[in-house]
């Protein structure tokens, strides 16, 4: 596997793409380019979502892009010719066996589209990732709800409309695989809800309990959340997208629990648990910043194959969200996304007080 080359890129304006080294600190003399990714990053989700509920600290992102065992990332900054940043692209290539992969990802101030520096920037894309010998490039985007023409993904649920973002992918020949709902739930809503709701779902787990931690994750909880992380790339909906099966052990949780503490991050995990065997069947993340006020997201929720049709999906959002009060009582609100073909999650997210706010389009192209 050869790596790419691509250092320094000239552009048209006078500008720049720029490698980024990634630094041990975000005190280090070598950090001001990963901190202005952060930065242009930031700018771009407040245009889009028009809050700052998706922006981050350099510190907070940084623990994710240090070299691992389990993915390599690229990571360009894009400037004008006045130093000034304005974007970012990003490469992740994943390290499972056999994989065929690219993840991109391309964002620019919205006063600096229709330059082709996103032209640019994905030609960059594209030759990194056939450095690596993939032959799918896959990316995300968010695509807030706006009048016109819209478009559908071959799922058949959900559409997004043909914005600025879409348009672009089209162009360098993406096709929409699948829609993500972002929705928000109020943590000042009612807790009285969820104690019913939990309730209901505790009667219909029977033979089943809660149990919760804090990462980093107990030494006794290892191997079976390790079993429940792997599953998540098997047993999600995933439409026509290109998904490795990843292999989790003790060693990968330890890793990824440390990517969230050491970025400043509280992470509470709510689990089923099977008693007469001891398994863990079914869980969910609750992550934040450990800043005041700051906003959560939930990030995965599963519950494995054998163990479905016993509510355990209610059983472990509504405990996960009580606990949660308790623990960050200042954050005010909730954010997760799931497959608009998802319909079991997202009943279990809308019986609970989740509301859409954004969608997501995953988009695909093939190298070959």
């Amino acid at each position: 596997m050869s790596d790419t080359t691509d250092g320094v890129i000239p552009l048209d304006d006078g500008g720049q793409l720029r490698r980024v080294i990634i630094p041990r600190s975000v005190t280090d003399a070598d950090a001001a380019d990963f901190i202005a990714t952060v930065e242009a990053r930031n700018t771009v989700s407040r245009e889009i979502t028009g809050t700052e509920d998706h922006t981050r600290t350099a510190a907070e992102l940084l623990p994710h892009y240090r070299p691992d065992a389990y993915e390599v990332r690229h990571l360009w900054l894009v400037h004008d010719a006045a130093g000034n940043a304005i974007g970012r692209v990003g490469v992740d290539i994943p390290l499972e066996t056999g994989s065929t992969v690219a993840y991109a990802q391309i964002e620019l101030v919205r006063d600096r589209w229709g330059r082709g520096i996103g032209t640019a920037a994905h030609a960059l894309v594209e030759r990194t990732a056939r450095a690596h010998g993939r032959t799918v490039l896959q990316s995300w985007a968010d695509h807030p709800d706006a009048p016109g023409e819209r478009i559908t993904p071959p799922t058949g649920f959900g559409s997004i409309p043909l914005d600025h973002a879409a348009r672009f992918y089209r162009r360098h020949g993406y096709t929409l695989e699948q829609i993500e709902r972002c929705s928000a739930y109020d943590l000042a809503a009612p807790r009285e809800h969820l104690t019913e709701l939990i309730s209901t779902a505790q009667t219909a787990a029977t033979g089943y309990r809660v149990v919760q931690w804090m990462l980093p994750t107990p030494p006794e909880r290892l191997d079976g959340y390790a079993w429940m992380k792997s599953r998540m790339s098997t047993d999600v909906p995933a439409a026509a997208l290109t998904v490795d099966e990843e292999r989790w052990d003790a060693a990968r949780v330890r890793r990824h629990d440390a990517l969230w503490v050491d970025g400043g991050h509280r992470v509470l995990v709510t689990a089923a648990e099977h008693i007469r065997t001891g398994e863990l069947c079914a869980f969910n993340e609750l992550v934040r910043a450990d800043t005041p006020g700051a906003v959560t997201f939930q990030e995965d929720t599963l519950v494995l194959e054998t163990h479905r049709g016993h509510r355990l999906g209610m059983l472990v959002k509504c405990a996960g969200l009580l606990r949660w009060r308790d623990i960050a009582a200042d954050s005010p609100r909730v954010i997760t996304y799931n497959a608009e073909e998802n319909r079991p999650m997202l009943d279990i997210n809308e019986a609970i007080g989740f509301a859409p706010i954004m969608y997501d389009g995953a988009w695909k192209k093939s190298l070959v």
